[in-house]
């Protein structure tokens, strides 16, 4: 995984799943899931650091990065929670510990909430967990997939760049920056992008917001301060409303903290992980 490529691959109903794992092979479980519209390679750094004690399972979600992307797929978060469930099962995993960023945050609670997918405990990063969401260049490029998905492969990646990059505070490296925009580049990319966006809803937080009082495991919420994308009140009201969680603020960072804090991350959430239950 030199250049952060995954080598496996996992097919279920939405399609092949590409993914890979790093650390010793007896270490704890954790479990690494990614938001929209990245990749688990945002998780690079967090995860090379965390694999120094426990052994890190990373995949890219259904219709993103490695993944496949065809029409006609059900890439939204309703099918992202039972990938989830169904992976776990594949891993072999009965209880990891699972830590999600943004939208990934609504596919773990759904899998744990909906599906019964257990968990040893669960960090989320600025995610996707509170009504409302989607900024209103989110809900134009979702309402509008069709006449969008016909722009020219030029307009839609200069599209793409301003909008991946304006998920970084500091500013993302330029090979970062082009490394998240490409799989939404190709001829199978472009239109995948904007169906991704076009299938996620706000009812899939609504069916579980009014059930996060019933979470009964460690839970460490992690938000940027510096987050445009979702605001950090929003990490005081999730914080708020799920028992005993703790809630973990990072300067200076926006809504991609694996890039603006990534040592700040890594050591939240390697104190978090070896908290005794």
């Amino acid at each position: 995984m030199s250049d952060w490529t995954l080598e496996r691959t996992f097919t279920g109903p939405s399609g092949e799943v590409r993914w890979d794992v790093l650390g010793p092979e007896q270490a704890p479980p954790v479990v690494l899931v990614h938001g929209t519209p990245f990749s688990s390679y945002v998780w690079r750094g967090i995860a090379r650091g965390l694999a120094q004690d426990h052994r890190v399972h990373v995949w890219d979600l259904p219709g993103y990065g490695a993944s496949a992307q065809h029409a006609g797929q059900d890439v939204s978060l309703r099918s992202q929670a039972r990938v989830l469930t169904e992976l776990l099962g594949h891993w072999g995993l009965e209880e990891p510990a699972v830590v999600a960023h943004d939208f990934g945050g609504c596919v773990a609670l759904r899998a744990h909430l909906l599906h019964g997918a257990r968990y040893r405990r669960l960090a989320l990063v600025d995610p996707v967990a509170l009504a409302p969401w989607g900024s209103p260049a989110y809900r134009l490029l979702g309402g509008r997939a069709d006449v969008f998905g016909e722009l020219s492969p030029a307009l839609h990646r200069a599209l793409v760049t301003e909008y991946v990059g304006s998920a970084s505070h500091r500013g993302l490296h330029p090979a970062v920056l082009d490394r998240l925009v490409a799989p939404w580049c190709t001829e199978a990319g472009q239109p995948a992008f904007y169906r991704q966006i076009s299938q996620n809803d706000q009812r899939f937080t609504d069916e579980i917001q009014h059930r996060y009082g019933e979470l009964e495991l460690p839970v460490l919420i992690c938000w940027g301060t510096e987050d445009t994308w979702i605001p950090v009140a929003r990490g005081h009201e999730l914080a708020g409303l799920i028992p005993g969680a703790e809630l973990r603020l990072i300067g200076r960072a926006g809504h991609l903290v694996q890039e603006d804090a990534p040592a700040e991350l890594t050591a939240a959430l390697t104190r978090f992980l070896r908290t005794a239950p």
